[in-house]
């Protein structure tokens, strides 16, 4: 409610913003009807695919992220992550954190600094559930026009690192599209035995996004010597 307020320093532009109660009434449909939430997704998508193709047509172009000193010119890169959030009172769905609480799944477009897509979840919902992730990231795909398509980047956090969900973002290359992605790994006892086994010379400096040396970090290349990922 707090961001409908702030439309008030612009009612020149949108209008007299609506009242708290006409927003709850206008909402309450929404989260019964599965037909309206459709319409919304598929509203969405029509606004986001016009508004790209303007941003693409100006004369900076479209909003390639660089990585390590290169343009990543034509990759979109997804962000899927959850949020625990917690509720100030009683409210449906909420459970499980301090004064209950949501567990919310989303999944952003770094590129432009967009909610792609999201799923609510009580507080007590898994953080690396394979269905939720699945579910979330065939949303956020669908949500990208089809010209920016052609070429994805996702990133997940450790809660991603599994073989269901692995095997899924495999299966979104298509000989028209390419899916690259990274997930991160919470390292256990096995994973230290492996690393110890490396030799010396196998580590190399790091690098930063900008394509700078890390002073304190070094990287090194794991397949092979790791039980744990074959699992």
């Amino acid at each position: 409610m707090r961001q409908v307020t702030l439309l008030t320093h612009q009612e020149q532009v949108f209008g007299t913003p609506p009242s708290h109660s006409t927003i709850r009434r206008a909402l309450q449909p929404v989260g019964a009807s599965d037909q309206v939430r459709l319409r919304i997704v598929r509203a969405r998508a029509r606004v986001r695919r016009r508004v790209w193709d303007l941003i693409a047509a100006t004369e900076s172009g479209f909003c390639w992220l660089p990585v390590a000193g290169k343009l990543l010119t034509g990759w979109i890169v997804i962000d899927l992550d959850a949020t625990l959030i917690t509720a100030h009172s009683d409210k449906e769905g909420a459970s499980a954190t301090f004064k209950k609480g949501f567990h919310p799944l989303a999944a952003w477009c770094v590129n432009t600094s967009e909610s792609l897509a999201m799923l609510l979840g009580t507080g007590s919902a898994g953080s690396n559930t394979v269905a939720d992730h699945v579910r979330v990231l065939t949303e956020a795909v669908a949500q990208i026009p089809d010209a920016f398509r052609a070429k994805l980047w996702i990133r997940i956090d450790g809660a991603g690192a599994t073989h269901d969900l692995v095997a899924f973002m495999q299966g979104l290359n298509t000989t028209r599209r390419t899916v690259r992605f990274t997930i991160g790994w919470k390292i256990n006892d096995v994973d230290e035995t492996a690393i110890a086994k490396l030799p010396g010379d196998a580590w190399q400096t790091a690098v930063r996004q900008d394509g700078q040396a890390h002073e304190h970090a070094e990287v090194a290349e794991l397949t092979g010597l790791d039980e744990r990922a074959r699992q």
